[in-house]
């Protein structure tokens, strides 16, 4: 739910383990077929359905907005000032 909330998106999941490995499993498949021309939504279909998890809460999108932006602003800073303190 927080992810949902945080980036006012809704979070789909598949019914399989690791699917973090899995995503990374058929970028490399894309990978190595790309040369023909075989897009990643061409690799992917054989992928398990999503399904819908959760739905951003009402109201969250208010609270986490500023959040981002802030959260931004000091990525920014350590990416292209390490060396400074935030």
């Amino acid at each position: 739910q927080v992810l949902s909330d945080v980036f006012n998106a809704p979070v789909f999941t598949i019914d399989t383990a690791n699917s973090a490995c899995l995503g990374s499993a058929y970028r490399a498949i894309h990978g190595l077929v790309a040369e023909r021309n075989v897009s990643l939504a061409d690799v992917v279909k054989l992928a398990p359905e999503p399904r819908l998890a959760v739905t951003p809460t009402p109201g969250a999108e208010e609270l986490y907005r500023p959040l981002l932006k802030r959260y931004a602003e000091l990525e920014q800073k350590v990416i292209y000032n390490p060396a400074s303190s935030c």
